[in-house]
């Protein structure tokens, strides 16, 4: 149930799922977490994601479309008109697109460092029994 490591916590979260148990969804609505997981009863209502994933979200897009602007200004002879036409509706869909993963990322971030009132909760470390 509870995540071995970070990263599968953080890929949980990706998906839209709790990322203490995995199975229930993050979210009531588009951008709107839950107040509780339906599956494991992990209160969610401490999450403070505010405005870190659109951050995420404009940061990735902005990398990710630098090569394609300079590319398609460099090896096609577009307008202007062109080229807003095809980058302006590329990058809303990949802002729009990053929105909500990156919240749920966020939320399961915060989750896994116990922030924000969320109770830090880790797999009990198999300790080698002494023989003596």
């Amino acid at each position: 149930m509870i995540p071995a490591t970070f990263v599968q916590a953080a890929l949980r979260g990706i998906r839209g799922k709790c990322p203490r148990c995995g199975e229930g969804h993050l979210f009531r609505k588009w951008l709107k977490p839950l107040e509780r997981c339906p599956v494991c009863t992990l209160d969610l209502t401490p999450q403070r994601a505010d405005d870190f994933p659109a951050y995420i979200a404009i940061l990735v897009t902005g990398h990710l479309m630098a090569p394609l602007i300079i590319a398609l200004s460099l090896d096609f002879e577009l307008g202007p008109l062109a080229m807003v036409s095809i980058l302006v509706p590329l990058a809303l869909v990949m802002m729009l697109g990053m929105l909500q993963p990156a919240k749920g990322a966020v939320i399961s971030a915060q989750w896994w460092f116990g922030l924000h009132g969320f109770v830090k909760e880790r797999l009990p470390e198999d300790t080698p029994s002494d023989p003596a």
